[in-house]
Formats: structure tokens, C-alpha cells, sequence
């Protein structure tokens, strides 16, 4: 950050089921007027779950979450930083040749997922930026950033309400902002992403990918030769 480089924090939040639902929280009406919500939380099969993706600028106190209905895949979650950087982060960073990503070590980013590596080296090559990924160890998510940083603010911000449709919950997400000037963009994701992708040896092998001495399991740097 010092240097000018982005740094961003990432995560899925938790899944939410869409449609006329109770949330949690409490917020304000004139009596006798609730908004009425189903008794039971069984799943709508047409509306699904939504499945928020986020991407947290350290640096600029900034979101971007993609809202998907499928899979909380790999390919998924780097289609979201893919999205954040071609949204807002080049215009912040029109100079950076690094980039440096924050994340758990399980889930669609975690550290063991190799289509997780196989989606990142695409971005670099799209990019010119060299990727380095540092996960949190296991046990310790909470100190990932954007959990207080801007998913917590996201929570407070639709409490009580019910998330009724895709558009309502893009809508609340990009409401949220706090006092420090936090703002966030959001967008749905129309795509189709397979949760049963499989990883050859030979895409995982073609990784340009380089572990650090320190605990390279879970931190490396993904770049093509010539940003190295």
C-alpha cells in the first residue's frame, strides 16, 4: 500500500435465501403494519440462494460485491476481483504491477483449491499484474478485513428486511456506507458456473506460480515470466 499497489481483501459472505423471508434484526414500522414474511424458510426453487462475493480496497475503504445464484466456485470468485478491477480498481491503481489478495484459507479461494490458482494465472495474464495471495491460516477468518470492514456494514444495513429479489439485495448492498466514507458497488452474475470443474495436472503444472519461504503453502505469488 506504501507503494501504490492495490491490496484487497477477499470473501464470500453468507449465503441468503431470496425471497419473503424473515431477516434477521429489527427495523421500524407504524404499528399494526409488519411486513409479512413466510413461517417457514424452505428454499424457493425459482429464486434460490444468493451467493455474495466480495472484494474490499484496503487502501481506498471500497467494496465491490458480485451477487451470483449458482456455485460459490473458484472461477466464480476470480470473475468477482476480474470485475472489481475492471470497474474500479484499474481507474484507482493505473500504474500497478502488483496486486496483492487477502484471503481465507478455505472456501472457493481457499489455498488447497487448485482451480483457485489455474482462474488467478488467467487474471495475471489478462492484467500484467503479478498476483500474490496470502491466506489467513485456518481458524483465524475474522481477521480477514472485509468481514468488519464492509460485510458487517452490509449486515447492519438490510436487518429486518427481507431480501425479496436479486434486485433488492444489489440495491441494499450498494446503500451501505458508513461514516469513514465507505462505499460499496454491486452487480449480479448472470454466469453459469460447473462446481464440478476438475484440474488437470498438466494446468496446475502450467501455473507460473512461485511459493514464498515463508509458509508457501499459503503464501505464493502467480506472474508471467516477464513481470516476475
Amino acid at each position: 500500500m506504501k507503494a501504490g499497489q492495490p491490496v484487497i481483501s477477499v470473501d464470500t459472505k453468507k449465503k441468503e435465501l431470496v425471497g419473503e423471508f424473515s431477516n434477521g434484526g429489527a427495523e421500524y414500522h407504524l404499528i399494526g403494519e409488519p411486513t409479512r414474511t413466510k413461517t417457514h424458510d424452505f428454499i424457493d426453487k425459482k429464486l434460490g440462494r444468493a451467493v455474495p462475493y466480495g472484494v474490499y480496497d484496503l487502501a481506498n475503504d471500497e467494496g465491490w460485491v458480485s451477487v451470483g445464484d449458482m456455485a460459490d466456485t473458484a472461477r466464480f470468485a476470480v470473475e468477482a476481483i476480474r470485475r472489481w478491477w475492471g470497474a474500479m480498481g484499474h481507474a484507482r491503481f493505473p500504474d500497478a504491477t502488483k496486486l496483492l489478495i487477502t484471503a481465507d484459507a478455505g472456501g472457493s479461494n481457499g489455498h488447497r483449491v487448485k482451480l483457485w490458482k489455474v482462474e488467478l494465472a488467467k487474471l495475471a495474464a489478462e492484467t500484467g499484474l503479478a498476483i500474490t495471495v496470502c491466506h489467513y491460516p485456518p481458524g483465524t477468518s475474522k481477521w480477514n478485513k472485509i468481514e468488519h470492514k464492509m460485510f458487517s456494514f452490509i449486515s447492519m444495513n438490510w436487518r429486518g428486511r427481507p431480501l425479496v429479489s436479486y434486485r433488492t439485495i444489489i440495491e441494499l448492498i450498494s446503500a451501505t456506507t458508513t461514516s469513514k466514507g465507505l462505499t460499496i458497488r454491486a452487480e449480479e452474475d448472470f454466469n453459469y458456473y460447473d462446481a464440478g470443474t476438475k484440474v488437470t495436472a498438466a494446468e496446475l503444472a502450467a501455473v507460473p506460480l512461485m511459493r514464498h519461504k515463508f509458509h508457501g503453502d499459503w503464501n505464493y505469488t502467480i506472474a508471467q515470466s516477464e513481470s516476475r
